[in-house]
């Protein structure tokens, strides 16, 4: 089988649009590469789609570039946008994962897995989380993930009821699960992440009771939860928001991921406006996590 292997370097802050655009243009998978955002002075990502031969993307890179320098209209900065396109056999797909994608230990006790790798764990206290990363949805390795697991470490200390928002490949409610949480509730506003989470928690056995739903954000949901997470865009954080205090119990907390440096103290006015208490900032100098609570009865 004939690939076509479609690259895009564009700005940080426009990854996950770049994303949903060549998951929709009929990208069957997609590679995100940030070796230059972690670079000090680089704001640059660089992703790849894969595409079947037989869909000639070829011809749709002018409105594929077009679509990109559009975001603009949306508050979004593509900055310099460049696109190369290479020929793949459907073995080479395969190895380019092999080679991108190993066991990686991402926090003190999480340790995630390609489901196509053997792996044994190194101490008894580690937490494996097998992993197909599917069309786009992650390889829970991204920086934005692993913030928002170390901050799932933080905040769960057993049985609580969680609400995933944006769940894409599921790997924060399998993690949260791992750590010993209770029901969990997992949604998305894409079809295809609920199959690629829903095929993720297969692998994971522990985690199976996880329900996994279509949904935009948190409208229409009717109950309370002692732990709601998202890792999501600052855009869409700032939707979110506002849906928070009603469906978070007294006393619980917010996990905010997915927030670029620039956006910080955007993001922590409004969580403040909620009327939630900021309980951690943490950074690794590119992105932002915030752990926010609600107060309780008492305070």
């Amino acid at each position: 089988m004939q690939w076509e292997e479609l690259t895009i370097i564009s700005a940080n802050e426009v990854q996950a649009a770049i994303e949903n655009i060549l998951i929709n243009e009929g990208a069957e998978g997609i590679k995100n590469d940030d070796q230059l955002f972690r670079q000090k002075d680089s704001t640059e990502i660089k992703l790849s789609g894969y595409f079947l031969s037989t869909k000639k993307v070829s011809a749709r890179i002018p409105a594929i570039k077009a679509k990109i320098m559009n975001l603009k209209n949306f508050g979004l900065d593509p900055g310099s946008v460049a696109i190369k396109l290479k020929s793949l056999e459907d073995s080479q797909w395969s190895v380019e994962w092999e080679k991108y994608y190993h066991a990686r230990r991402v926090t003190r006790y999480l340790t995630i897995v390609p489901s196509w790798e053997q792996y044994q764990k190194k101490q008894a206290d580690e937490k494996v989380i097998s992993l197909d990363p599917g069309k786009a949805f992650g390889t829970g390795t991204h920086p934005t993930t692993i913030l928002a697991m170390r901050a799932l470490e933080e905040t769960i200390r057993g049985d609580e009821k969680v609400i995933d928002v944006g769940t894409g490949s599921g790997v924060l409610s399998i993690a949260a699960k791992a750590l010993g949480a209770g029901k969990i509730h997992a949604y998305d506003i894409e079809k295809d992440a609920l199959v690629s989470a829903r095929k993720n928690v297969k692998l994971n056995p522990f985690a199976t009771d996880i329900e996994i739903r279509l949904n935009n954000l948190l409208s229409g949901l009717s109950y309370t939860a002692d732990l709601i997470v998202a890792n999501v865009l600052p855009e869409v954080l700032l939707e979110l928001l506002p849906q928070i205090p009603a469906h978070l119990k007294a006393g619980g907390c917010f996990i905010a991921s997915g927030i670029i440096l620039n956006k910080k103290d955007t993001l922590k006015k409004a969580v403040l406006e909620q009327g939630l208490h900021i309980e951690q900032v943490a950074t690794d100098e590119k992105w932002v996590s915030i752990i926010a609570r609600k107060p309780s009865s008492k305070e």
